[in-house]
């Protein structure tokens, strides 16, 4: 191997020849745009290199890595972004798609800088953590569900994909991982402030075991908290119930 891991980039590298196809076989090859984040060794991007896409790139932070994939794959000369994706500009102005083995530690970020491209973004297809990805998908009702999960399902349809065990990777991470897909919806609740959205949801949230009249009463004033669904607490709402208040008190 003529690359490093590095523990600071949060790196496992994936080398289930298995898994790998599976993933890749998520990619609807009628999207023309596509870029991955952190490609590393190349796991994923070798048999991304051979499907029928139009425009293919890469965002890699690990100069190391960078260099490798450059000596190793041909194709990929032009195609490969030296950049943190978490300052990058979009990589295309067209609308695109993303995949990739995420970094564990940056992996709910990296969704939060999509949800900033929002409209040019199509698909995304990401691994995370089980239990990142499970937060992402979940509905209303379960623990897990919380502000990752109202915000990216509001302006994304969410669905697990596949369970991948830490024995796919190396080294092989604590924890199970697992696979989504995110499908833009076309923002069917019509949210036009998403900075204002995400404070909105994200003081719901900030009292979990406590009433959704409790939660919001830092920016909403207590007369107006009077309603029965704000008896419930956060996880008791669906995404269309949270859009729904929200537009009544910013709209």
């Amino acid at each position: 191997m003529d690359y490093q891991l590095k523990k600071s980039l949060g790196q496992h590298f994936l080398h289930d020849e298995k898994v790998c196809q599976q993933i890749v076989a998520l990619v609807d090859t009628t999207q023309p745009n596509w870029v991955e984040v952190g490609p590393g060794g190349g796991a994923i991007t070798k048999y991304l290199l051979k499907l029928p896409i139009q425009h293919f790139s890469c965002i890699e932070i690990d100069q190391e890595k960078v260099d490798y994939l450059l000596k190793t794959y041909a194709a990929l000369q032009g195609r490969i972004l030296h950049q943190d994706i978490l300052k990058a500009e979009m990589p295309y102005t067209e609308i695109f798609n993303v995949i990739g083995n995420f970094p564990y530690n940056i992996s709910t970020q990296i969704i939060f800088q999509i949800l900033e491209w929002r409209e040019n973004v199509h698909t995304v297809i990401g691994m995370f953590q089980k239990e990142v990805a499970v937060r992402f998908a979940c509905k209303h009702g379960s623990k897990d569900y919380g502000i990752t999960s109202v915000i990216t399902q509001a302006f994304f349809n969410i669905e697990y994909m596949l369970d991948v065990p830490p024995t796919a990777f190396n080294p092989p991470p604590k924890v199970d991982s697992g696979v989504i897909r995110l499908v833009n919806n076309n923002n069917p609740y019509n949210i036009q402030n998403y900075k204002q959205f995400k404070t909105f949801i994200k003081a719901a949230f900030s009292q979990r075991r406590k009433t959704l009249r409790n939660a919001l009463k830092s920016i909403i004033p207590s007369d107006k908290l009077q309603d029965e669904i704000f008896g419930k607490r956060a996880e008791q709402l669906s995404v269309a119930q949270f859009a729904e208040l929200y537009h009544h008190f910013y709209d």
